[in-house]
């Protein structure tokens, strides 16, 4: 797996292979080890940051070029 530098410094493992599509550019699942135990978030496929945010409905936002994933299901109650 890729590594990337966290934004504390850690060293995080991006599986290109674990995706989630995006409006712009998929999104990469990253985790904080190498056997993929612990995931940590996305890096965004556009723009290649970490900076994303995820709400509990499962949407990913990246803050820099708002590449966006829509939930997977969605209530209408939610809006």
């Amino acid at each position: 797996m890729e590594t990337v530098t966290g934004p504390a410094g850690e060293t995080l493992y991006v599986a290109r292979n674990e995706t989630r599509r995006g409006s712009r550019a998929p999104f990469f699942v990253v985790y904080t080890d190498p056997d993929r135990e612990t995931r940590w978030g996305f890096l965004c496929g556009n723009c290649e940051t970490l900076d994303n945010a995820v709400d509990p409905m499962g949407r990913i936002r990246c803050n820099t070029c708002s590449n966006l994933h829509r939930a997977e299901e969605w209530d209408a109650a939610h809006e």
